[in-house]
């Protein structure tokens, strides 16, 4: 008998599992795991709350998956996308490495920025890139747009980049002129404002366009299907104004309606 038990729930779930592929819907029959990162005001491990956290609580309630939430360091987000070992992670971008391990699903776009020391004597993005005395800061894994990519990849490569894992440390070392200028976002505006930041930096902008950012799927845990699927459910939270609510929680109503209407 209970052989017979065992063997009914088996064919249940292999049921409700050929049902979500066939509509289209989210595939809830296993945990799913997801993974925040601490980067302003996308995710803040000490209030544990955020854009990131909103959206990803937003998920589980419109799938009706059980969403595992985890933090880590966004190196270890990427290996783990990468190797199957993780579903699922937030504000990502992507490039021609990442696209071959990773699926998104676009939920803003915003533009990339160079913070620098107002003592460094920098007035443009040249002015940084040739003066060998000055460093840059960055989060460890982190890709930008071209311009900031560039920048990052060039001034590394003459070791003149100290990466770390998250924002605060970075501030921490920039007050302390251990770096000169570090690559910053909207979300990170807050941290910008405090007294003893701003009265030692100023804010230079990259050339470039906003770049697109969103839902993270490993493509090694999760079908091509059920990618869609997720990409749908993004796409309608978009289309209802979800996702702009959320940003207008910490955002400026117009700031909010440029980084989610692209």
């Amino acid at each position: 008998m209970r052989l017979l038990r065992c063997l009914l729930l088996m064919w249940t779930l292999v049921l409700s599992s050929h049902a979500a592929f066939a509509d289209g819907k989210p595939d809830c029959s296993r945990s799913l795991s997801l993974a925040l990162h601490d980067h302003g005001l996308l995710y803040s491990a000490q209030t544990n709350e955020g854009i990131d956290k909103d959206i990803a609580d937003e998920l589980a309630r419109r799938s009706g998956c059980k969403l595992t939430i985890t933090l880590m360091p966004r190196a270890r987000i990427w290996q783990l996308i990468e190797s199957g070992g993780l579903d699922f992670s937030l504000s990502g971008i992507t490039n021609e490495s990442r696209d071959k391990f990773a699926a998104f699903a676009w939920y803003f776009s915003n533009k990339y920025y160079l913070l620098v020391r107002q003592d460094a004597g920098v007035k443009t993005l040249g002015d940084f890139e040739r003066n060998p005395s000055l460093r840059l800061g960055a989060i460890r894994s982190f890709r930008y747009n071209p311009g900031a990519n560039r920048l990052v990849d060039k001034l590394d490569a003459e070791q003149r980049v100290s990466f770390a894992n998250s924002l605060d440390p970075l501030y921490e070392i920039l007050l302390d002129k251990r770096i000169q200028g570090m690559i910053i976002e909207p979300f990170d505006y807050p941290t910008v404002q405090r007294a003893a930041i701003r009265a030692q930096t100023s804010i230079l902008e990259f050339d470039d366009p906003p770049v697109l950012h969103g839902l993270i799927m490993s493509k090694k845990s999760l079908p091509a299907t059920q990618q869609e699927a997720w990409r749908v459910l993004i796409q309608e939270m978009r289309a209802d104004g979800t996702v702009q609510r959320i940003f207008q929680k910490y955002f400026p109503a117009d700031l909010a309606r440029t980084l989610t209407q692209y």
